[in-house]
C-alpha cells in the first residue's frame, strides 16, 4: 500500500492577512493601499485600484464595459473624470446608460426617490421609477425628439456604425453643453464609443419616431462596428477590460477573442480584467456574474491575466476607485503610450 505524502501546510500559510488601522494617512488611495493586507470584498477593491496602475503603466489598451443606471445613479462625472484624463481608451457603453448621460447634458436632472412614493401615484404623474431614483416622463420625450432632429441633420444615403453616430452626437452636444458628461467628453478626447444594444434605449426611440414620422431613414451598420473593435484589440500591445456590470456591453467586448481570426490575428486575451458587479452565476448569469473562469475557458483572458472580482454596487465601488486614482495616477500617465483613432466612417488606429 502505498501512502500519499501530504503537502506541508507551509506551502500555502505564506502571507498573513495584515488588519486595516486607522493612522495619519486619510487619503482614498492610501485607505486602499491598507485594504490590500485584507480580505474577501476589501482585498479585491484594492486590487482593482492596482491592477488599473499596472493597466496605465503597461501601455495598456483600456476597454471599459459599462452598463445600468449609472448616470441617474450620480456616476456622471466620475465617468467623465475617467474620459477626460484617459485613463480609459476605448468605451462600450448600454444604449440607456448614453441616453441617461444626453438627458442630463441637455440640462436635466434625475431625482432622488422617498420611499412613501408609490408606482401608482408616480405613474399618474408620468414619472419613471429606477429603484430610488426618478425621471420626468415628459423630459424623456423631449430628448427623444431632440435625438430625432439630430439624426434628421445626417446623410441619410448610408449608414453609420454606433461608434461613428455617437462621436458625431458627442460633437454636437459639445456645442450645447454646460458640462462635460460621457457622451461630450469622449468626443473632446477622441475616445471612440461603442453601443451594441442601441435599440433597447430612448436612443432608438427618437430615431424611430423621426422614422415613423417620414422625416429619416438612418440606418445603423452594426457588422462595421464589430470590424472596428476587433481591429482595435488586433493593434493594440496589450490589452485591458473593466467591466461595470454585464450584458450586451461586457459581450461585445468578450467576443473580440472569437472575432480576431477574421484579420487573421489570434489575440492572445486580456492581460489585465477588472469585473464590478453584484451579480451571480448560479441563476444562469454566468457571463454577468463576478467570475471571470467562463472568460478564462473561452480564451477570452490570457493565461495568468490579471484579475479582480469586486462583489459590489458599482455606485459604491467607482467613487472609491476613481478618487483613489486622482491621488496616484499622475505619475503612470507620464510616457504613457496610447493609442491615437481618426474618426471616419471607419475607425483608424495609430499605436506608438
Amino acid at each position: 500500500m502505498v501512502t500519499q505524502r501530504k503537502p506541508k501546510a507551509s506551502k500555502y500559510l505564506t502571507t498573513p492577512t495584515r488588519p486595516v488601522q486607522v493612522d495619519r494617512d486619510r487619503s482614498v488611495a492610501g485607505l486602499l493601499e491598507k485594504m490590500e493586507g485584507a480580505g474577501f470584498g476589501g482585498r479585491q477593491l484594492a486590487e482593482a485600484h492596482r491592477i488599473w496602475l499596472d493597466m496605465l503603466g503597461d501601455n495598456t489598451t483600456i476597454i471599459v464595459a459599462g452598463s445600468g443606471a449609472l448616470i441617474p445613479a450620480g456616476m456622471r462625472r466620475l465617468l467623465a473624470y475617467v474620459i477626460k484624463n484617459r485613463f480609459i481608451d476605448v468605451l462600450v457603453l448600454s444604449g440607456s446608460l448614453l441616453f441617461h448621460d444626453l438627458h442630463e447634458t441637455l440640462g436635466r436632472y434625475h431625482f432622488q426617490a422617498h420611499p412613501n412614493m408609490t408606482d401608482a401615484e408616480l405613474d399618474a404623474s408620468q414619472i419613471s421609477r429606477m429603484w430610488d431614483l426618478l425621471a420626468s416622463d415628459e423630459e424623456y420625450r423631449e430628448a427623444n425628439e431632440w435625438v430625432g432632429g439630430f439624426t434628421n441633420q445626417l446623410d441619410q444615403s448610408r449608414p453609420y456604425s454606433t461608434r461613428e453616430y455617437l462621436h458625431l452626437l458627442g460633437r454636437e452636444l459639445a456645442e450645447i453643453a454646460t458640462e462635460d458628461g460621457v457622451l461630450t467628453s469622449a468626443y473632446k478626447a477622441r475616445v471612440p464609443i461603442f453601443c451594441p444594444g442601441v435599440a433597447d434605449s430612448g436612443l432608438a426611440v427618437g430615431i424611430a419616431s423621426a422614422r415613423f414620422e417620414k422625416k429619416n431613414n438612418f440606418m445603423f451598420d452594426m457588422v462595421q462596428d464589430v470590424l472596428d473593435m476587433t481591429t482595435v484589440t488586433a493593434r493594440a500591445r496589450l490589452t485591458g477590460v473593466i467591466n461595470l456590470g454585464g450584458g450586451t456591453p461586457k459581450s461585445f467586448v468578450q467576443q473580440t477573442e472569437v472575432s480576431s481570426f477574421i484579420l487573421k490575428n489570434h489575440h492572445q486575451g486580456h492581460k489585465y480584467a477588472i469585473q464590478i458587479t453584484t451579480d451571480a452565476p448560479h441563476p444562469g448569469g454566468r457571463s454577468n456574474a463576478v467570475s471571470f473562469d467562463e472568460g478564462l475557458v473561452y480564451g477570452k483572458l490570457a493565461r495568468g491575466a490579471h484579475s479582480a472580482y469586486v462583489n459590489c454596487d458599482a455606485t459604491i465601488a467607482l467613487p472609491i476607485l476613481i478618487t483613489a486614482l486622482s491621488q496616484t495616477a499622475a505619475k503612470y500617465l507620464k510616457g504613457r503610450k496610447r493609442p491615437n483613432f481618426t474618426f471616419g466612417r471607419e475607425l483608424i488606429i495609430e499605436v506608438p
